[in-house]
């Protein structure tokens, strides 16, 4: 992908390292996520995945290294500056209130930047003035027919289309997907490869995945992991026929279908 290769990067990491009493998880990992795509990060069990995405959204402070986002130096920022710098972390443990109607919680999202805070929580009025833009979100994720019902009654896959919508109310311009179709059966993994793409259009969007068909799918760059560092990168066909990373897949049950 040419013109993606000399794009100025909105996300990139300059030998961002992270050391664990003298463990290094993720080693010298230089990456570069071009504006309006959709990036993968995969690799086999122990590759440092789930550290670099941490790392990335500020839930770990790295070793050594820069993070840059729109050419800004944003290492060690905390989640929440993070947040509020456009970027938005979905899919991570489910922080949903199972008493909670959708619209509720979506209107609780929205009025959080806002500086309104949790004394709004005694103002049904105030909150209602996000109502309609709560609607258009539940829309997007396919849950506007929902939006009264309590998240508690939601199937797992909805739960998770309901965390994407509480993310897309940052208004992002980068989006994380922490393991977007983890625990979910084929067909809630084939709606969500297509939610994932609908909310991704004017967005850049990173994910770390195991499912195969989930990276083939979604993927315009998939970048691979082992041992901490990148040993592969390019669009997916390149890399499942890249044999470093067959020879690195091999002995991995969940990930032997490269």
């Amino acid at each position: 992908m040419p013109a993606e290769a000399t794009a100025a990067p909105l996300l990139e990491t300059r030998s961002l390292t992270k050391e664990f009493r003298g463990f290094r998880a993720v080693s010298e990992v230089s990456l570069r996520v071009a504006e309006g795509t959709i990036h993968a990060l995969v690799g086999p069990n122990g590759a440092g995945k789930t550290t670099l995405f941490n790392l990335l959204t500020g839930f770990l402070a790295p070793s050594s290294g820069q993070i840059l986002f729109g050419g800004d130096d944003i290492t060690g920022k905390q989640p929440e500056q993070i947040a509020h710098l456009g970027i938005a972390r979905s899919f991570q443990i489910t922080s949903l209130f199972d008493q909670m109607s959708l619209v509720d919680h979506l209107e609780l999202a929205l009025a959080s930047p806002t500086g309104m805070g949790y004394r709004f929580w005694r103002s049904n009025a105030q909150l209602r003035r996000f109502r309609d833009r709560a609607m258009e979100l539940l829309d997007e994720v396919g849950l506007g027919d929902r939006a009264g019902q309590a998240a508690g009654s939601l199937a797992y896959g909805q739960k998770r289309a309901l965390e994407l919508a509480l993310a897309l109310a940052l208004d992002p311009r980068l989006l994380l997907l922490d393991e977007p179709t983890a625990g979910m059966g084929l067909e809630d993994v084939d709606r969500t490869i297509a939610l994932v793409k609908k909310v991704a259009a004017g967005r850049t969007v990173v994910f770390v995945d195991h499912n195969m068909h989930v990276v083939g799918s979604l993927a315009d760059t998939v970048t691979v992991l082992q041992s901490g560092q990148v040993l592969a990168e390019g669009t997916y066909e390149q890399v499942r026929n890249d044999e470093r990373v067959i020879t690195a897949y091999l002995g991995q049950a969940g990930d032997a279908h490269v």
